[in-house]
């Protein structure tokens, strides 16, 4: 396997805390609730030969409003409980500069060394700007899965699509086997 699927956590895997229209990650593995779907979603792109990693934000620890242990209770859960290959995270905050937070591409760079995965063959699935952001620094295909956030808006994903569901369906029917080329355009 030297492609995968990078697939960020609160809106994409899991379902996302509302308030006044901006998303927040759950508090605690007793408010976390899986989307429907996901399970056989990241079963199917594995069986396809994709690496599934999951790069998530996590700044509510580094801001003292969640702890890194309420954090790393969830990733357990979802270690656990999904067929991910690795699950990364950044607990920076924008203020800290660091290379590992999205929109910066550190996480998915990080992955892609380690891996030995060719992110041109790569798909980054998110539902905030950032994600797509990072996906496109990477070289990566980006999905944005669409949401009526309150908040900037995610510029020129290769797709939106409504659900994790969606975007695998998307990769393995219509983009599997193809490659970005220098251009820009996806070929098979």
């Amino acid at each position: 396997m030297n492609r995968a699927v990078f697939l960020d956590r609160d809106g994409v895997i899991n379902r996302a805390i509302m308030r006044e229209g901006r998303p927040y990650p759950p508090a605690s593995l007793e408010e976390f609730e899986l989307l429907p779907g996901v399970g056989e979603a990241i079963a199917a792109l594995r069986a396809a030969g994709y690496r599934v990693i999951v790069v998530t934000n996590q700044p509510d620890v580094a801001a003292g409003l969640r702890t890194r242990e309420a954090v790393e209770a969830i990733h357990r859960h979802l270690r656990g409980t999904l067929a991910i290959d690795d699950l990364r995270v950044c607990y920076h905050v924008d203020a800290d500069e660091c290379a590992c937070r999205k929109p910066k591409a550190g996480l998915l760079l990080e992955a892609a060394r380690q891996w030995s995965l060719d992110l041109r063959q790569s798909v980054m699935v998110g539902d905030r700007w950032r994600d797509i952001a990072a996906g496109q620094a990477a070289g990566c295909r980006t999905i944005l899965i669409a949401a009526a956030y309150r908040e900037r808006q995610a510029e020129s994903p290769d797709a939106v699509v409504n659900s994790l569901a969606e975007a695998a369906q998307l990769i393995l029917s219509s983009w599997h086997g193809h490659e970005l080329t220098r251009s820009g355009a996806w070929t098979a």
